[in-house]
């Protein structure tokens, strides 16, 4: 298939920056080239790849060197080979977050980050909306597949189905597709069979669905993914065939967000939301 270039996107506190690292972790182990540039300002897309707090951002080194800035002063090698960037954020109060996303993306191709013997390009990017320079790896053509994080919780589904409507609009223009809906479990009722129900009206699959296991906050605190934490946990096992699912998956798809109404009916119908004469009530 060549370089495959994805973005994973999800609500703020979903566990995506988690869900990344250990699904890379899969796949690296499985053999495949990759390089994760972590599009958030908080920088910590990248931690528990390289075993550390978090690595010195792009935006950091550029302001600290102004424009001569070596691969090496940005790009360092994580767990199993891993290729770890950290776009980094404007100071507080200053510039739209986004523009760091496209200086970097920039910056590592023309100091040759995009090297041939690489099979994927993961972005981790911040946010419930699609927009700005958030929707950049989407909107420039960089991330041809698209993962969303969700929960069985009701802010999560909101903001997959707000993700679904900029992964529709930029669709029109360009090749790219939404992979699933990948379901990091928050151990609330009937949560698989609303996600499934939730991809389905999304016109996706759930791609896999992840069980919530205590064993992944152990090895955040040792700085670690869970497959070099401990490779023989469940857990493990669960992050190994989600990294399958993905590196097999054929069904990419223009999602069909839903509106409004239609979105509160599947809630009331799963109990996320009650239905009192006619009107909503969280």
């Amino acid at each position: 298939m060549g370089l495959r270039q994805v973005a994973i996107y999800g609500k703020g506190g979903i566990g995506k920056s988690t869900t990344t690292q250990n699904l890379t972790a899969g796949l690296a182990e499985a053999g495949k080239k990759i390089m994760v540039v972590g599009c958030d300002p908080k920088a910590d897309s990248t931690r528990l790849l390289l075993g550390k707090l978090s690595q010195k951002t792009v935006l950091d080194t550029l302001r600290e060197t102004g424009e001569e800035v070596e691969l090496d002063n940005i790009l360092r090698e994580g767990f199993l080979g891993i290729k770890c960037v950290e776009s980094g954020g404007p100071e507080p109060g200053v510039g739209c977050a986004g523009r760091g996303i496209i200086t970097s993306i920039g910056l590592l191709e023309q100091l040759g980050a995009y090297t041939d013997d690489l099979d994927y390009v993961f972005y981790d990017v911040l946010g419930d909306v699609v927009c700005g320079g958030f929707a950049m790896p989407i909107r420039e053509g960089k991330a041809k597949e698209i993962y969303i994080v969700a929960s069985g919780e009701m802010m999560a589904l909101y903001a997959a189905n707000n993700i679904s409507k900029g992964i529709a609009k930029y669709a029109k223009t360009s090749s790219v597709r939404l992979g699933g809906i990948i379901c990091n479990s928050r151990n609330v009722d009937r949560e698989i069979d609303l996600l499934r129900a939730f991809s389905k009206e999304l016109n996706t699959q759930l791609i896999h669905f992840i069980p919530r296991d205590n064993v992944v906050q152990r090895a955040e605190i040792n700085r670690k993914t869970v497959i070099e934490y401990n490779p023989k946990a469940n857990q493990a096992k669960e992050y190994r065939q989600l990294a399958k699912a993905i590196d097999e998956n054929e069904k990419f798809t223009i999602p069909t967000p839903m509106t409004q109404e239609r979105l509160e009916e599947i809630l009331i119908e799963y109990g996320l939301i009650e239905s009192i004469e006619g009107d909503y009530r969280i």
